[in-house]
């Protein structure tokens, strides 16, 4: 895996766990804002992911013949 791809995986990761907290806790005590806030720290993390995966395979996808078949 390339080196600028190495953290920042993790680190979205933990930042959605964090969000989770809120967001669980909002469930449990019925309080609408924390449920919001920590469901959309959640969401912006995994669609930041995604962005990052995407990056990610734009920088391997000439690597080898599997990831190049992957375009067909």
């Amino acid at each position: 895996m390339p080196k600028p791809h190495l953290f920042m995986p993790n680190i979205l990761s933990a930042i959605s766990a964090i969000g989770a907290i809120p967001f669980i806790w909002g469930l449990v005590v019925l309080e609408i804002w924390s449920s919001v806030v920590g469901g959309i720290v959640i969401v912006v993390s995994k669609l930041w992911f995604a962005d990052r995966m995407v990056c990610l395979y734009d920088d391997i996808k000439d690597a080898t013949p599997k990831y190049k078949s992957w375009l067909y």
